[in-house]
């Protein structure tokens, strides 16, 4: 299992907010993960440092052997590294990872992330 570590920040409308930085590049904000709400998840991982021209996320939902609503989001490229921000529209898990526009994947050594989707106050 990669290591997590959490971040606590503040947002522009004064809400605290967790973010979940894994190894591999990757962080995930604000976790835990609701639906209906908007997550923006940060890549800086290899095919950054390979020096992809664009980098997509891949993400589904659904187990980690049976992704539905599969949706290939384009990434901008930030001082952080390529971010993209999405609603969560299904309250089961989400999967993803990337690729750039050469068709090179970074899913992480075959086992993708995965998030646990929560559907309101824990």
């Amino acid at each position: 299992m990669p290591r997590k570590t959490t971040k606590t920040t503040d947002t522009d409308k004064g809400k605290r907010q967790h973010a979940a930085e894994i190894e591999g590049g990757v962080m995930i904000r604000p976790v835990p993960l609701t639906r209906g709400e908007q997550v923006t998840i940060t890549y800086d991982g290899l095919l950054s440092y390979a020096g992809a021209d664009q980098v997509y996320l891949h993400s589904g939902f659904g187990s980690n052997q049976n992704w539905q609503q599969v949706y290939d989001h384009k990434m901008v490229r930030t001082a952080r590294g390529w971010e993209t921000t999405f609603e969560i529209t299904d309250g089961s898990r989400l999967n993803f990872c990337f690729k750039d526009s050469a068709n090179n994947w970074d899913n992480n050594y075959g086992k993708n992330w995965s998030y646990e989707i929560h559907e309101g106050d824990l």
